[in-house]
């Protein structure tokens, strides 16, 4: 899988009743995960709503490095039967008003193949239930203006505008 290109992924009509959908927390630490980890991860970079453009090898050999260390990563994998669809990457926060853990959604995609199928809202439930299990006051999420699909999945699985509902970020 580690050689699978993402631009490559088929587009063809799936019949999800066919496969049964699971989703279940990835073990970063282990090879055949992490290889699923970072496929999803480069077809959500190389998709128009990700960068637009694939991972560069530096960034895939920092993140095969990095992650499966990372004190507060926390990934998320959906399989339709043994074909892996879709993921999660969270990341541990801490709320200072609340004194307590958050988990940011740092990352969610579904091959083009599988959307509209409700694995996204299947992703979020899951991803619920881990943030429930780590003692989390709250998820956050960022959503681009442009991609009313998934804003109105997010809205159906209840997540609203934040209070500080405008993101900034600085180079370094």
């Amino acid at each position: 899988m580690a050689g699978s290109p993402a631009s490559s992924l088929s587009t063809r009509p799936v019949d999800v009743a066919d496969r049964p959908v699971s989703v279940r927390r990835a073990n970063l630490g282990d090879d055949s995960d992490i290889d699923r980890y970072l496929y999803l991860l480069d077809a959500y970079a190389r998709d128009p709503m990700g960068a637009g453009i694939p991972l560069p090898a530096d960034v895939i050999g920092r993140l095969r490095r990095d992650m499966p260390s990372h004190p507060t990563a926390h990934a998320l994998l959906a399989f339709a039967g043994d074909e892996v669809i879709g993921f999660v990457t969270g990341f541990l926060g801490y709320s200072t008003f609340r004194a307590m853990p958050l988990l940011n959604i740092h990352d969610i995609a579904v091959l083009p193949a599988w959307r509209g199928r409700g694995i996204a809202r299947r992703l979020l439930r899951e991803t619920e239930a881990l943030g429930r299990s780590l003692g989390c006051c709250r998820i956050t999420l960022e959503v681009r203006d442009d991609n009313p699909r998934v804003r109105s999945v997010y809205d159906q699985a209840g997540f609203v505008p934040a209070a500080c509902n405008l993101f900034m970020e600085k180079a370094l």
